[in-house]
């Protein structure tokens, strides 16, 4: 393998390596998307930032594609490569609460579950995702939009430092304080700029909640996506959640002639005082009629991995996303005619609201910039049988096309698929320009282009 053999970097690292040979190949080469099968050379079950570092000196030294896996959530397949090398970080997964400081310390490999366990005993968050599995790493990189946004702002607007591995093999901090050019570039970036081997969060009092899926009849769609926006535009930040369309699984709390049926739905989660909760979605209630409810007092850790069991890993994934700055008639009839098409129960649409504590950072503060978007719309593709993949595929694109005449330019790019690299420049507006010139400080051979890659 050129300048540095395997066997050299065997003697490097702490944790196993996986090559073609091993029995554990294929289980070490999967990710969470089934439909992306590739084979990496080898692949680094990292230890510890020592073995990031090597693994980075490896993959530069002999040319070779470098993919760095955390929670190996990206839809794009960006956490495996064909003959390149594999930083696999999904061992690195501990999270240190300093709770006097009101911070918390996660590794790179760390997913929300893991993070929300450790902060909830000590009753505090930050803002995390939808689905716990996912990696702390990849969504906070990319934004980071969840269920406590309104209140706490962005995942990356939580984050005090991060230690970063370099292009040049380089272990180094990145905060307000050190290296300020590449934290900014960071919180919004995406992977370009770096293996990051742990994140450093700011927390707030936040532990149980009281929220939950409420479900509503398609025929009131409308009505319910006007009126949440309305709503949702000065609600109280402590008041979070989106709504979203969705074939019903066979839960208990849904009327058993009414499973497999899609509805609407709003996913609420209250963070302020418990016994006002009931009075604080009365709101979405008065909206329509709701058909069925799981709502109630709950930890928020429960409800962040209130959907798991609906993306199971070995899914078939392919996801589109787009900002709006308002649900117009124009987006709302667009929703209304392509939800009622989810090809499966995995499949979902949510349309997260972005206001509250999102709206008062400059969107020139971090590399994310759609600042001024009221909502994310994601249309998450995700189906068991690949035998679908061609109908559901177009589905994910027909929806879509539909929605982007009536959208913001730029997306998502935790929902983008690996099609939408020639939407890189739009997705960053204004901050594209300074984006680059971190690239050519920090990569300039741009090793790190298994992302949705700004180009040094």
């Amino acid at each position: 393998m050129g300048k540095l053999s395997i066997d050299q970097l065997r003697e490097r690292v702490r944790g196993a390596i996986v090559t073609p040979d091993d029995e554990s190949y294929d289980e070490a080469r999967k990710v969470h998307n089934a439909m992306i099968d590739r084979r990496p050379a080898a692949v680094v079950h990292c230890a510890n930032a020592g073995d990031v570092m090597a693994t980075v000196d490896f993959a530069r030294e002999n040319g070779l594609d470098l993919a760095v896996r955390g929670g190996g959530h990206s839809v794009p397949g960006f956490g495996t490569c064909d003959g390149g090398v594999v930083a696999d970080l999904s061992g690195m997964r501990g999270v240190r609460v300093d709770a006097a400081g009101r911070t918390a310390r996660a590794e790179g490999g760390a997913t929300w579950g893991d993070f929300n366990a450790a902060t909830y005993a000590f009753g505090l968050a930050a803002t995390g995702g939808i689905i716990s599995t996912t990696g702390v790493g990849g969504l906070t990189l990319g934004g980071g939009i969840g269920y406590l946004a309104r209140g706490l702002g962005l995942s990356c607007d939580n984050l005090v430092s991060a230690d970063v591995v370099t292009a040049d093999g380089r272990f180094v901090v990145a905060s307000e304080e050190e290296n300020a050019d590449l934290f900014w570039a960071l919180r919004g970036g995406g992977g370009n700029f770096g293996a990051v081997t742990s994140f450093e969060f700011r927390l707030s009092p936040v532990k149980d909640i009281y929220g939950g899926p409420m479900l509503f009849e398609l025929a009131d769609a409308a009505t319910v996506l006007r009126s949440f926006a309305d709503y949702i535009a000065d609600a109280p930040e402590e008041l979070g959640g989106f709504p979203a369309f969705q074939i019903a699984p066979p839960l208990p709390f849904i009327p058993e002639d009414r499973h497999g049926d899609t509805f609407a739905l709003i996913v609420a989660c209250w963070t302020g005082p418990l016994d006002e909760g009931e009075r604080a979605l009365q709101a979405f209630h008065d909206f329509a009629p709701v058909v069925a409810e799981h709502v109630g007092p709950m930890p928020y850790p429960a409800l962040n991995s209130a959907f798991d069991a609906l993306v199971p890993p070995g899914l078939q994934h392919y996801w589109k996303a787009n900002f709006v700055t308002e649900l117009s008639d124009d987006v709302i009839d667009a929703h209304l005619r392509h939800a009622p098409g989810l090809p499966a129960v995995n499949s979902t649409v949510h349309i997260y609201p972005i206001n509250g504590a999102c709206h008062r950072v400059a969107p020139d503060a971090t590399a994310f910039a759609y600042r001024d978007a009221s909502f994310a719309t994601v249309i998450a593709g995700m189906w068991p049988d690949p035998a679908i993949n061609e109908s559901a595929t177009a589905w994910v694109r027909d929806y879509y096309e539909a929605t982007a005449p009536h959208s913001e330019e730029g997306g998502y790019i935790n929902f983008m698929a690996d099609d939408d690299q020639d939407r890189i420049r739009t997705n960053y507006k204004g901050n594209y320009d300074r984006l680059v010139a971190v690239k050519r400080a920090y990569d300039p051979g741009n090793l790190f282009h298994l992302n949705q890659n700004i180009r040094p």
